[in-house]
């Protein structure tokens, strides 16, 4: 499955507003989200916002960056 990242900002009421739309297939199958410096430590991290489907995880994991994060929901929609 092919992964693609459309970056759109988005209406966080914070000052999260840098994130990507991934498309696999040209299905909507994610939301990340880039942490503000409003989260001291986890800045500039990438948040899973919403997942669909096999990439849903009530975790809500992060990642150091967009290549992390895309491995892990390529390693998700292989089924792994």
């Amino acid at each position: 499955m092919s992964l693609h990242l459309q970056p759109m900002p988005i209406a966080m009421g914070s000052g999260d507003t840098e994130s990507h739309l991934v498309f696999a297939d040209g299905f909507l199958v994610a939301v990340l989200v880039r942490l503000s410096d409003d989260h001291e430590d986890e800045a500039d991290m990438w948040f899973l916002e919403a997942g669909f489907g096999r990439v849903d995880d009530q975790s809500q994991p992060k990642f150091a960056d967009l290549d992390e994060a895309q491995e892990w929901l390529q390693r998700r929609l292989d089924g792994g």
